[in-house]
């Protein structure tokens, strides 16, 4: 079966021009969009119904920024480790510092899990070394699972619950293990091809397809739970970080971009925010409550 090509091409929603835009989150409450730039570090935040951006510019590289039931409060992935984090003093409270042993690692990407817990990734921030791995933390224990990675990406759950997809972004491919207070053994699901770029972030949509981001693929490919392609969404860029669904019906896609080596005479749209209407239903966030 042919994958169907997406009608609609994305079109930029904030000209941010991050460095290295990642990790977008839909706040429902505030109907605002919230992503972090790790290379010149920040969290960015947009409300697109009145068409406001803020950015808080910050002194330490973060991988991702999660909602809490405070709609000012984050729990960030930073450098150093899990912190709590006010959008607009920018105080932050250390949580977990999961790999102090390892000066060279940072966390990169993460979600909550239905059962509350934080999913995390830590990867080496040269990504040359596969000195990451993948992280469960319910506030009490930290227990790692999926091996080693140099880049890793997720952990991000099934629509039920019961699965936990990562991405070891190095080696291509993607993987799936059952969802727990430990993780099962990660089995092989999607293995990019020649050509694709490298995997970079996901997200699941109610029908538990997988969306995933071609870094230096121009594209976003949506995989049916099998891991055959159900259809492709052109990007206007080449390097495409991760994407989430919001809007008030959770059929809008936003996608962050990476500006990081790019020529902008080249590539001018490197780096946006871009957004476009699927027809396709996602996920709401979870809170982080830890």
């Amino acid at each position: 079966m042919s994958p169907t090509i997406h009608p609609e091409t994305p079109r930029v929603a904030v000209a941010c021009r991050c460095a290295l835009g990642e990790e977008p989150v839909w706040d429902a409450r505030t109907g605002g969009l919230i992503w972090v730039d790790i290379e010149d570090p920040a969290v960015w935040r947009h409300w697109p119904d009145w068409d406001e951006t803020r950015r808080l510019p910050l002194d330490e590289k973060l991988g991702f920024a999660l909602p809490t039931p405070d709609p000012e409060m984050v729990v960030a992935g930073f450098r150093s480790g899990l912190a709590r984090l006010h959008l607009t003093t920018g105080e932050r409270a250390p949580i977990l510092a999961p790999e102090t042993d390892r000066p060279g690692n940072r966390l990169n990407s993460g979600q909550i899990g239905p059962d509350g817990a934080i999913y995390f990734g830590t990867m080496d921030d040269a990504e040359a070394e596969p000195t990451g791995t993948f992280y469960r933390y319910d506030g009490r224990s930290l227990h790692a699972f999926g091996g080693a990675s140099a880049v890793t990406n997720g952990p991000v759950a099934s629509a039920d619950g019961r699965t936990l997809y990562t991405i070891d972004t190095a080696a291509g491919v993607i993987r799936a293990s059952s969802a727990g207070s430990r993780p099962g053994e990660a089995r092989e699901i999607v293995r990019f091809e020649h050509g694709w770029g490298k995997p970079d972030g996901l997200t699941v949509d109610a029908d538990e397809h997988l969306w995933i981001c071609h870094y230096g693929g121009s594209r976003i490919t949506r995989f049916r739970p099998d891991g055959t392609i159900e259809r492709i969404v052109p990007v206007p860029t080449s390097l495409v970080t991760k994407c989430t669904f919001g809007g008030p019906d959770l059929t809008t896609l936003y996608v962050t971009t990476c500006l990081r080596g790019r020529d902008p005479t080249i590539d001018p749209m490197a780096g946006h925010l871009f957004v476009l209407e699927t027809g396709i239903r996602g996920l709401p966030v979870r809170l982080c409550e830890l």
